[in-house]
């Protein structure tokens, strides 16, 4: 049901990227907006010149109780934690709570896919909305790619009509508040992630789950077979099932595998070669369940399979997202800044034949360390820790069982642990930053350090 925001007093809590598009839609639709950041004013310039040209009230500085007093609707954006006072409060009075996507569904023209996981989404969601763009003009009119990723949707959703298909990566901090789903929806994989945020894997895997809870028996979910925790959620379907994994299909399901090297849709009972994987221009395991997820999302979602084996070939690595940088000295540097969990950086080195130098840090959530060590000390060759969880890495590191790597050093910063690798690698080596850790300690969000390491990699001399 949509929402008549006429009038409403909305509170909008975080002036970012999500903020700044909730309160650009809802005051152009008559709301009477409130943005509310805990950042002082001059830090705020760039987002107030954003909306300048819009009666958009700002209370900057903290998070004062008081603003909920005139408040009939409290929009989050993603990175606010639910146990800030000021949402604590407006649950206690019973004020209700919304964010920019919820807002984005209830009134979006066209059939949406949202796609969710742990790992994986950005790389997925990016490639679905290549192969949807190359499909467009064909199955719809546009094909429309946001959401968590690059740009909120609802900044363009007033464009929309009923011929074009939306495409949103969406975190598990915007499904909290919502109460629609993706006629699409695709769930990659639940793995220990953001627990800082949601206390426990229960809440999490709920969290993700959400995604489905609302869909309709015409709609469509897309699980992973070898995933446990996405593939534990087939319970929870509504409508039609498609899945991805390695290994082929039982009886008459819908999806997509690997097979000899080629991946295949399966589609009633009849099995369709789509590509080679040596065709692909993404490394590691991860990459071609990313390849197998995102061809799974595309049949659901009705696209042309010529389209989309076209996409899948020129795909390249997003950035931040094992993106290669530089090669120096015959050393490749490796930007793959997006991992924020053990998990991920897992992956990244699992990528990787070549002797590595890893550079591991950042701010740990909450998050169990220790399969990533025993790793490290099977295929890592030299470590360099940085930042605030350098010392709970470099436990983890020492109680795993194996040899050491060759080298285990630790610095403050980022940059230093630059300067450490150019001294370490030798040719032949890969430099992969994959921190494991979040970037708070040292920078505003991923995409800043990935940014920093390029710098810093590029000036080498």
């Amino acid at each position: 049901m949509k929402t008549d925001w006429n009038g409403k007093r909305v509170t909008i809590l975080g002036g970012a990227r999500q903020g700044q598009a909730a309160a650009r839609w809802l005051a152009r639709h008559g709301a009477q907006v409130t943005v509310n950041d805990r950042r002082a004013a001059d830090e705020m310039m760039d987002a107030r010149a954003a909306l300048e040209t819009l009666p958009v009230c700002w209370v900057l500085g903290g998070h004062p109780l008081s603003v909920l007093d005139t408040t009939d609707v409290l929009c989050l954006s993603g990175g606010i934690p639910l146990d800030n006072p000021l949402i604590v409060e407006a649950l206690r009075r019973n004020i209700p709570l919304t964010n920019d996507t919820q807002v984005f569904m209830e009134v979006v023209p066209c059939p949406t896919v949202g796609i969710t996981g742990s790992a994986g989404k950005t790389t997925t969601t990016a490639l679905v909305g290549q192969m949807a763009q190359k499909a467009a003009g064909n199955s719809f009119r546009t094909a429309w790619v946001g959401g968590n990723i690059g740009d909120p949707l609802l900044n363009y959703v007033d464009e929309m009509t009923k011929a074009d298909l939306a495409i949103l990566e969406i975190s598990s901090f915007q499904l909290e508040q919502m109460t629609l789903s993706p006629n699409v929806a695709a769930v990659l994989n639940i793995t220990p992630n953001h627990l800082d945020r949601h206390g426990t894997m229960e809440a999490y895997t709920a969290a993700k789950k959400r995604i489905l809870d609302f869909q309709k028996k015409t709609d469509t979910a897309v699980l992973c077979r070898d995933d446990e925790g996405s593939w534990a959620l087939r319970s929870a379907v509504t409508g039609r099932v498609v899945s991805f994994g390695f290994q082929p299909l039982e009886g008459s399901q819908e999806g997509t595998f690997l097979e000899d090297g080629t991946l295949v849709l399966c589609k009633g009972r009849a099995n369709m070669p789509l590509l080679k994987r040596n065709q692909i221009h993404l490394r590691g395991e991860h990459n071609t369940l990313n390849a197998l997820a995102a061809f799974a999302i595309g049949h659901a979602a009705g696209l042309p399979v010529e389209t989309m084996r076209t996409a899948a070939v020129e795909f390249r690595a997003v950035a931040h997202r094992l993106e290669l940088v530089r090669e120096w000295k015959g050393v490749q540097w490796y930007n793959d800044s997006i991992a924020t969990a053990p998990e991920r950086t897992m992956a990244a080195i699992r990528s990787f034949t070549e002797p590595i130098v890893l550079l591991l840090g950042g701010r740990d959530k909450n998050l169990p360390w220790e399969e990533l060590a025993q790793l490290v000390r099977q295929r890592v060759d030299h470590v360099i820790l940085f930042g605030e969880a350098a010392g709970k890495v470099e436990a983890a590191l020492k109680q795993a069982s194996g040899p050491l790597p060759r080298t285990l050093e630790r610095c403050p910063g980022l940059e230093q642990a630059v300067q450490l690798a150019a001294q370490a690698a030798k040719p032949g080596d890969v430099v992969l930053l994959s921190p494991g850790g979040t970037s708070f300690d040292q920078f505003r969000d991923f995409e800043e350090r990935g940014k920093a390491f390029q710098k810093w990699v590029s000036e080498l001399s």
